[in-house]
C-alpha cells in the first residue's frame, strides 16, 4: 500500500484544522519541504523544562510541568530525525537522565515529582522509581544509532543489554518496541555488535508469534493476545513493530503479512483525514493531542514503504 496524494491531502487538512504547531510543523518538513528541521526544533524547545528534560504535555499522557522519561518516547525521535540528537540539546538530555536514573544505569518511566499533576489511572509511581526496559529502549537506542558519547549512554546500553536478554517468557507490546529501538540503534550505530542484535531481534520475533501478540490478518485481529492493562481493541500489528523497512522487525514478517498490516493502516484513515488512536482514553484531552501525532506517524510508516 503506498502512500499516494488523496490520502495526504486528506491529513494534511486534519492536521491544519487539528494538530498541534508541533505536528503542523513535522508536517510541513516532510511533506511540504518547508521550514526545515530548525522549524520543528524550535516549537520542540518550548517543552523543555528548566531542569533538563521534556514536558508541558509533549506526551499527551504526561501532563504539568515536571520533565519525566515517559516523555522522551516523543522527544527523542524528533531530536533524531532533525539531526540534533547527536549535539548539544542530546548531551544536556543525557545529563538530565543521569540525575534520574536508577542505580542499575536504567530509567523509570515516571519520578515521584509526578505526583502532584494528572497522569493516567495505569501509572504507578513507586516511592523508589527502578529503571525499566520500556521507558530506557526508546531513548538509548536512538542515541546509539545517532553515536551519542556520553557516559549515561553506555551504562543505558549495559541496562538494555541485559533486559532484552532476559525477555525470555512473559512480555507485551509496548515493551517489545522499546527493545525493538534499542536493537536497531545497536545495529545501525556499533557494527561489532550488529550481530548480537540481529540475533537477540530474532529470538524477539518468534516469541511475539509464538505468543501471539501480533495479528497476522488484520481481518482477524480476535485470535491475538491483548495482555492485562490494554484497551480492548489495542492491536499491535506488524508495521507497529517495523516502522521502518530497514528495522531488524521487518524480518519477523513475510512480505504478504506486511502488506496486509499496510493496507489495513490505510483503511484506519478516519473521514476528518486523521488516524485513530487504539490505546485507553484517560481523559477528553487525549484523544485531541494524539491524534494528530497518530497522522504523522502513519504517514511517515507508509512513505517508508512506498
Amino acid at each position: 500500500m503506498e502512500l499516494n496524494d488523496d490520502m495526504r491531502a486528506k491529513a494534511e487538512r486534519f492536521l491544519w484544522t487539528s494538530g498541534r504547531v508541533l505536528e503542523q510543523r513535522r508536517y510541513a518538513w516532510h511533506f511540504r519541504g518547508e521550514g526545515g528541521p530548525e522549524g520543528v526544533l524550535a516549537v520542540l524547545a518550548g517543552y523543555r523544562a528548566d531542569e533538563g528534560g521534556y514536558a508541558y504535555g509533549l506526551e499527551p499522557d504526561v501532563r504539568g510541568p515536571a520533565p519525566q522519561p515517559a516523555t522522551l518516547r516523543t522527544a527523542v525521535p524528533i531530536l533524531a530525525e532533525t539531526g540534533a540528537l547527536a549535539g548539544p540539546p542530546g548531551t544536556a538530555l543525557c545529563d538530565w537522565l543521569a540525575g534520574v536514573s536508577a542505580a542499575d544505569g536504567g530509567v523509570p518511566a515516571a519520578l515521584p515529582s509526578l505526583r502532584p499533576y494528572p497522569r493516567p489511572p495505569w501509572v504507578q509511581i513507586p516511592d523508589a522509581p527502578a529503571g525499566g526496559l520500556l521507558p530506557t529502549g526508546w531513548i538509548v537506542g536512538p542515541m546509539l544509532a545517532a553515536g551519542l558519547d556520553h557516559p549515561w549512554v553506555a551504562g543505558a546500553d549495559a541496562f538494555c543489554r541485559s533486559a532484552v536478554e532476559a525477555l525470555t517468557g512473559e512480555t507485551h507490546p509496548y515493551e517489545v518496541h522499546s527493545a525493538v529501538a534499542y536493537l536497531d540503534g545497536v545495529a545501525a550505530g556499533a557494527p561489532g555488535r550488529r550481530a548480537w542484535a540481529e540475533a537477540e531481534a530474532a529470538r524477539l520475533g518468534k516469541l511475539v508469534r509464538e505468543r501471539r501478540l501480533v495479528p497476522l490478518d488484520p481481518a482477524h485481529p480476535e485470535d491475538t493476545v491483548i495482555p492485562p492493562g490494554y484497551a480492548p481493541a489495542e492491536y499491535h500489528y506488524p508495521h507497529d513493530y517495523a516502522t521502518r523497512p530497514e528495522s531488524l522487525a521487518r524480518r519477523w514478517f513475510t512480505e504478504e503479512e506486511m502488506a496486509a498490516s499496510l493496507t489495513a493502516l490505510a483503511a484506519e484513515q478516519e473521514d476528518d483525514g486523521g488516524w485513530p488512536i487504539r490505546w485507553a482514553q484517560w481523559s477528553p484531552t487525549i484523544r485531541v493531542e494524539a491524534r494528530p501525532i497518530v497522522t504523522v506517524e502513519a504517514l511517515l510508516i507508509l512513505r517508508a514503504y512506498s
